[in-house]
């Protein structure tokens, strides 16, 4: 995780569309850019370029 909780808590608020790679709100069933229902939780791990 990061340095702030706060933050870390508002960034795990998101699902990610597996189609179009759009951020929504957790509560939408479907994509609001692509119409898709291929909804995944965002990342818990921030991964750190090398």
């Amino acid at each position: 995780m990061g340095k702030f909780p706060e933050a870390d808590a508002r960034i795990m608020q998101f699902v990610v569309c597996r189609r179009c790679k759009s951020r929504n709100k957790k509560t939408l069933d479907k994509c609001r850019k692509c119409g898709s229902v291929f909804l995944r939780p965002k990342r818990k791990d921030i991964k750190a370029k090398k």
